[in-house]
């Protein structure tokens, strides 16, 4: 995937992953739907061969990080300075929040999972919309980002998310 450097980019990417991703899930039997994957095989990260049971599990990974995205812009909007991830979380111990999210949703239903993250993928679409391509994509812009872009942010929870996801559901359901 080429990283969007503009507006549009952006929410092509996004809005293709996100159909990519629903074309998958669309193509699964009724026994992959809900077939536990099985990636002990993969020494990499273990909180992920934890946590990334099935296809409900990773759609709500999907949610609750656009969830973080939605909330931290929209506190900074509001002048409420904010960090992206909470408090008790910084980015070498962000697999924690992960698990936190995981264990969160153990009762979410699929269908609720899929209802879940389609809304936050609108209200990311929607919220894109909001920013130029300077907002998006110049440093300094805003205090919040940081030495990064907000549309670094947007990609992270967006697309590459979603290409993420399909690069496990493939392996889950193989």
């Amino acid at each position: 995937m080429v990283r969007p450097s503009t507006k549009k980019e952006l929410l092509q990417a996004t809005a293709a992953k996100y159909g990519e991703l629903c074309l998958f899930i669309e193509s699964l039997t009724e026994k992959e739907l809900t077939i536990v994957f099985d990636f002990s095989a993969d020494g990499k990260k273990k909180e992920a061969r934890e946590r990334d049971k099935n296809l409900r599990d990773i759609l709500i990974h999907l949610y609750e990080w656009q969830m973080l995205l939605l909330n931290w812009v929209s506190a900074n909007q509001e002048g409420k300075k904010r960090i992206f991830l909470p408090e008790a979380y910084n980015w070498r111990t962000y697999g924690q929040i992960n698990m936190v999210f995981w264990e969160k949703h153990q009762e979410t239903p699929l269908e609720e999972a899929k209802k879940l993250l389609k809304k936050t993928h609108r209200k990311v679409l929607k919220l894109v919309q909001q920013f130029s391509d300077k907002d998006l994509f110049e440093k300094g812009i805003f205090d919040c980002t940081g030495k990064t872009t907000l549309g670094s942010y947007f990609v992270s929870a967006g697309p590459s998310h979603y290409d993420w996801a399909i690069k496990k559901l493939v392996e889950g359901t193989s």
